[in-house]
């Protein structure tokens, strides 16, 4: 099969690159304009300082994930979409340039002010005059760390939608693919070493003392002709209709292809043209993004809303979950639960098929004798969630030799095969767990609640284009589990491409 199918275009990576330079431009021009000025106040009232800085070091110490996804409910500055990444990206970057801008400005001689003051200058032209030129050189190195710091973390962006390189990464990690990887990893790697060397060029042009200054002046000008002309051409790479509507999605494979399939529902049945926000990160990201109408829909599992969402604890009918689920969104939330798909999604505990040989392993339960000397593998959402780690361990007497290894879903496979870990919790549909040759433990204790999965949507949405409610209800049913393992298949281990796929697999279904 052609690995090409999968792997981004010329022009995709193109788009994603003038997203991910858009987000660092913007956040790096405001940034510096409230940094300089900031670390220029500090040096002259001193008990600013403290203050300051600790909040901006703070900043530092939030993971980015967790920073972007707490942005997502803030008013104003939050939501989905470039707006939140950029915010995020201006905190990060306040630091070292408020920093260096405090430290060069506070180690200037008081002599030389004196100096200047002597010479009949006011206060401004001391500040333009002698101050800034003396510590541009520091000012600026703070800058060039800011602005690698950025290219970086923007990466992360993706999580909530806010486009950019790390699209492809993340894309690549739910895949397993390290072609994908580095196509959003090698262009941001270039972006930020490109950033770094310019900055480090301006620096010496400003710095220079024994060039004329008609020579500094030109440099200058031309670096600031080339950045516009970059911004420009930015802004017009990524100019693209934002849609009538959002749908997204979480951030792995099969979430990847449902919110592809209810985009080209209603595309194909409507003239509505939606905006495809996929990758959002987790399940609270997406919910809080539906809920806040920064997307107007995205597929849940009954289960998981029921569990995380409105932490109950677990039960096996799938019809009362259902129901209890429908209720409480409607009343809640405002959100419209529609009906399954036709497929379950439950948690898969998975272990190597060679070791399930070895040991004669079918159930969890069999395999509580061998965890003691096992590493377990689970990601963030399964350890923290009411029908994640801590009840499986208790309902089973799960024991590992240390504590669980937390990693990204789309490592989990990879680390179980390559025997990183020994034992994994994934999802049943993945099209990963045959073609990696893992099996898939009974739960024959009826732990985990049934999961179908189901389109939620914001009512207001609905209120707004009701036509969306009855077409998506055509999909009631009409994907089974063996249907969609075969989907994931063929985006994770035959390379396709998601829109194809879906596109192939909706002309083989009869909605009429």
């Amino acid at each position: 099969m052609n690995i090409l199918l999968s792997l981004p275009s010329i022009s995709e990576i193109l788009t994603r690159t003038g997203e991910h330079l858009f987000l660092v431009l913007i956040a790096m021009t405001v940034a510096t304009a409230i940094g300089i000025p900031l670390g220029i106040l500090m040096s002259r009232y001193p008990k600013l300082a403290n203050p300051i800085l600790l909040v901006t070091n703070g900043v530092q110490t939030i993971p980015s994930l967790a920073l972007f996804g707490f942005l997502i409910t803030v008013p104003f500055f939050g939501g989905i979409g470039k707006r939140p990444a950029i915010f995020a990206l201006i905190l990060y970057a306040l630091l070292p340039i408020i920093k260096n801008t405090y430290v060069a400005m506070k180690q200037i001689s008081r002599g030389l002010k004196e100096a200047g003051k002597s010479l009949g200058l006011n206060t401004l032209q001391i500040l333009f005059l002698i101050e800034l030129p003396l510590a541009l050189k520091v000012i600026l190195a703070g800058v060039r760390v800011a602005s690698v710091i950025c290219v970086g973390i923007a990466t992360i962006a993706a999580a909530i939608g806010g486009g950019g390189l790390g699209v492809f990464i993340f894309r690549g990690i739910s895949t397993v693919d390290n072609q994908i990887i580095l196509a959003g990893a090698i262009p941001s790697a270039i972006i930020a070493l490109l950033a770094d060397w310019g900055l480090g060029w301006l620096e010496n042009s400003l710095t220079e003392t024994h060039q004329k200054n008609e020579s500094n002046g030109i440099k200058i000008a031309t670096f600031f002709i080339i950045l516009a002309l970059l911004l420009l051409t930015v802004l017009g790479i990524i100019n693209q209709s934002t849609g009538d509507l959002i749908v997204g999605s979480k951030n792995f494979t099969e979430q990847i292809i449902l919110g592809e399939i209810v985009a080209q529902k209603i595309e194909n049945n409507t003239d509505l043209k939606v905006d495809r926000r996929f990758n959002l990160g987790g399940t609270f990201i997406c919910h809080e993004a539906v809920k806040a109408g920064e997307i107007d829909g995205y597929v849940e599992y009954t289960g998981t809303a029921f569990t995380a969402i409105l932490e109950q604890k677990p039960i096996n009918n799938p019809q009362l979950v259902y129901e209890k689920v429908k209720d409480a969104y409607n009343n809640q939330f405002q959100l419209e639960v529609m009906p399954s798909l036709g497929f379950e999604n439950t948690y898969a505990i998975l272990i190597r098929g060679e070791d399930a040989k070895k040991y004669n392993l079918k159930t969890i339960s069999e395999v509580a004798e061998y965890t003691p000397q096992w590493q377990a593998g689970f990601n963030h959402e399964f350890l923290a969630r009411e029908d994640g780690y801590p009840g499986l361990s208790k309902t089973y007497n799960l024991k590992f030799s240390s504590q669980p290894k937390i990693m990204d879903s789309g490592l989990m496979y990879r680390a179980l095969a390559e025997k990183n870990v020994d034992l994994v919790a994934g999802n049943s549909t993945d099209g990963l767990i045959s073609f990696l040759d893992l099996f898939m433990l009974e739960d024959d204790k009826n732990y985990f609640p049934p999961y179908e999965a189901v389109p939620v949507f914001n009512q207001e949405t609905l209120k707004q284009y009701p036509e969306i409610q009855t077409i998506l209800e055509q999909l009631s049913g009409q994907i089974s589990s063996q249907e969609m393992r075969e989907l994931n298949y063929l985006v994770d281990n035959e390379k396709k491409a998601v829109k194809t796929v879906v596109k192939d697999f909706l002309s083989t279904k009869d909605f009429s």
